[in-house]
């Protein structure tokens, strides 16, 4: 409604029908010149004045407005009848620059009665009946089609305003899910490091300080061969300490770490085993046969990869681990096992923070995690996620694989799985 050159191709169209009206209704005299010095003087006003107001909407600027149109519609009119179809330009041309509906529809009025004096100035005052009859369809015809268009683009602009706050809420709603998440992360880390590394540091500390005293000889008396046997034996405790302080660093580092799940799942999982091997000793076999997971629930099970080799690192003593990758039934089933000295009595949850945290994460996808015994020792991490639709319970039974994985993350097997733990030895944590 307020493009400039819509309304130019109005103003000129308008002006050539009227011109061409009057060039068919001869015979051609003073009065039609006249009309059409009344033309070029309308094309005149709107590149000075009314092109220049579209968009802007002032009270006094109405006024005016409305005044030169009423003479422009009045002196063309009185000379030529054919000159009432300026009204096609000046109606709307009154409501898009109205500071108000009020404000147009009477200046509507206003113009229709320039139309009707015209009429009885070209007519005489006989004619006055007939240019009362078209003014009054006409204002008509413009108030009714008027005040339905403000009507629907007030309801558009209120839709546009309803829109903006909706976008703006979810934004705002976005921002403080987001915050809640750094949250949580923040008091999960914190949590983690405070059971592990802080409380390994602390040891480390009271252990150097007690070294140190033995060392002094606090009590006036040399250091004998007792006192630097048991210093001896502080140190290599400290040595021990530091060492486990800097697995349980290099495991919080890993288990942070961005996620790359790169071109396949299977290539970032064959990624992840080389790096725990390097950097542990601990050798890992990798069989992945899943394809087409979708990417956040690749990641989802590269994090249960990492959060389960991250335990083998902390609590195994493990020499080997598997990783076992499949697909059946509607879900995909990750499990991470070792040969290591076994959980014992732990639960998922009880002794940090890790298992719990996956738990909570798998919560999120309707998947299951499930924390025991490995059936030739050791320990072993199971979770199944849906592919789609409601989770299915964990069936411990089909996750167990009968072909050993070999070093290789195509999808084929060799030697024997070190076997399935027995029905009732898992521990099952509903995610």
């Amino acid at each position: 409604m307020l493009n400039r050159r819509w309304w130019d191709v109005v103003a000129v169209a308008v002006v050539a029908v009227i011109v061409v009206i009057t060039l068919i209704d001869t015979p051609i005299g003073p009065q039609t010149y006249a009309a059409w010095g009344v033309l070029a003087a309308f094309l005149v006003v709107y590149a000075a004045y009314f092109r220049g107001r579209l968009g802007f909407k002032d009270s006094g600027h109405h006024l005016a407005i409305t005044a030169l149109l009423f003479v422009i519609l009045t002196a063309g009119t009185a000379f030529e009848a054919s000159f009432a179809t300026m009204q096609t330009f000046a109606y709307p041309y009154l409501w898009v620059t109205a500071p108000s509906t009020r404000r147009a529809v009477s200046s509507n009025v206003v113009l229709s009665l320039g139309v009707a004096l015209g009429y009885a100035l070209h007519y005489g005052w006989a004619g006055a009946l007939v240019g009362a009859g078209v003014a009054g369809l006409s204002l008509a015809f413009s108030i009714g089609l008027g005040l339905w268009i403000t009507r629907i683009a007030e309801i558009g602009d209120e839709r546009a305003r309803l829109l903006e706050e909706l976008q703006a809420a979810q934004g705002e709603l976005a921002a403080l899910h987001r915050d809640a998440g750094v949250t949580d992360e923040r008091a999960r880390l914190a949590r983690e490091i405070h059971d592990t590394i802080a409380q390994s540091l602390t040891g480390l500390v009271m252990v150097a300080q007690r070294t140190g005293n033995r060392l002094s000889g606090t009590d006036g008396t040399p250091v004998d061969a007792v006192r630097a046997a048991a210093a001896r034996e502080d140190v290599a405790l400290i040595e021990e300490m530091a060492r486990e302080a800097l697995t349980e660093a290099r495991g919080l580092v890993a288990a942070l770490a961005p996620v790359d799940v790169g071109s396949t799942l299977a290539d970032a999982l064959g990624r992840l085993a080389a790096t725990f091997e390097r950097e542990t000793g601990v050798e890992v076999d990798v069989r992945a046969d899943a394809a087409g997971l979708g990417r956040e629930l690749e990641v989802l099970l590269l994090r249960t990869a990492q959060e389960g080799l991250a335990n083998v690192r902390k609590h195994a003593h493990a020499r080997h681990a598997w990783i076992t990758l499949g697909t059946g039934g509607g879900a995909a089933r990750l499990t991470v096992r070792d040969d290591g000295v076994g959980p014992g009595d732990a639960r998922p949850g009880e002794g940090g923070f890790g298992l719990s945290g996956l738990r909570d994460r798998l919560a999120l996808a309707d998947g299951r995690v499930a924390f025991g015994a490995a059936p030739d020792g050791g320990t072993e991490l199971a979770v199944e996620v849906p592919l789609g639709g409601a989770s299915t319970r964990l069936d411990a039974a089909s996750t167990r694989l009968d072909a050993a994985p070999s070093r290789r993350v195509d999808g084929t097997a060799a030697g024997r799985w070190p076997g399935a733990a027995p029905a009732g030895s898992e521990r099952e944590a509903n995610g």
